[in-house]
């Protein structure tokens, strides 16, 4: 590998980390089809990295997330307990799945991430909500500091059961698409849960590391992280979610929303496509 393709490789990683990081969805979202569609990478070793890169981006923004105090850590350790059983459940099928039908699954949920999106264009008003006795047991309600609003902004988390097994589906999916699931622990919790969009981009933020770590023990032993594209992934992960960390916590909630559902749509259709085996995006390596 050349110096030029690792210099490449780390830029791409800090651009995606710093949008991904922004929402909460690390960067795996936007590297594998990065890797496979340019970087001309396979798309197992693409995961792979893109694995490495979710560990890294979740370690480099939980301490902007958490200092900001929009982490609801008690209901991140809650919904990892299915989040980490999924993933468990997704290792037994890598290798079984064919790479078309990875493509097909990718393409899926990134069209779905687009959907959600465009589809919640503001944050539930769960804070007027009631909670039950287990959550209330449980202290999962919190609040959290909203710039625009310049006042602390309390919630509630509702239909947690829903929540979980959501969160068991985002697992399984992280575990054979190495996208970090955060693509789909974020419409989650904004939905099922009826949490503030940036409580539940920072609350995902630090359970996919938690996640990515379960599944690329796997990737590791059957051979599929390549130093050489991993590292400079993992690099550029790590300015990137430092990155978006910070601008998450400075911007209003719905700029990014119009922007990110466009990037994500359009690299759905082209994974559509490479299903398909038609390629209409060449890169250069």
């Amino acid at each position: 590998m050349d110096g030029w393709f690792a210099l490449w490789l780390f830029a791409t990683s800090v651009v995606a980390s710093a949008v991904g990081g922004m929402l909460g969805m690390a960067s795996g979202i936007f590297i594998v089809p990065i890797l496979t569609l340019f970087g001309h990478v396979g798309i197992r070793t693409a995961i792979a990295a893109s694995l490495v890169s979710v560990i890294a981006c979740s370690c480099a923004g939980a301490t902007p997330f958490l200092r900001g105090r929009l982490t609801n850590v008690r209901l991140a350790i809650v919904l990892e307990t299915a989040t980490s059983l999924g993933a468990l459940s997704g290792v037994l099928l890598i290798g079984i799945i064919p790479a078309r039908v990875l493509f097909f699954l990718f393409a899926a949920i990134l069209l779905l991430s687009a959907w959600q999106m465009l589809a919640n264009r503001g944050d539930p008003l769960s804070h007027k909500a009631e909670g039950s006795d287990r959550r209330r047991m449980l202290r999962l309600n919190s609040s959290y500091p909203d710039a625009e609003l310049g006042r602390d902004v309390p919630y509630r988390v509702q239909r947690l059961q829903l929540g979980l097994m959501l969160m068991y589906g985002a697992g399984l999916v992280s575990a054979i698409l190495g996208i970090g699931s955060g693509v789909l622990k974020v419409p989650a919790m904004d939905t099922a849960l009826r949490l503030p969009i940036k409580v539940s981009s920072a609350t995902s933020n630090f359970m996919i590391g938690v996640t990515g770590a379960v599944s690329a023990g796997a990737y590791l032993i059957h051979g599929d992280i390549v130093s050489e594209i991993a590292g400079p992934v993992a690099l550029g992960s790590v300015i990137g979610a430092v990155a978006g960390a910070r601008i998450l916590i400075r911007i209003p909630k719905d700029k990014v929303r119009v922007l990110f559902a466009i990037v994500l749509a359009t690299l759905a259709a082209e994974m559509l496509l490479q299903a398909s085996g038609i390629r209409l995006l060449e890169g250069a390596r």
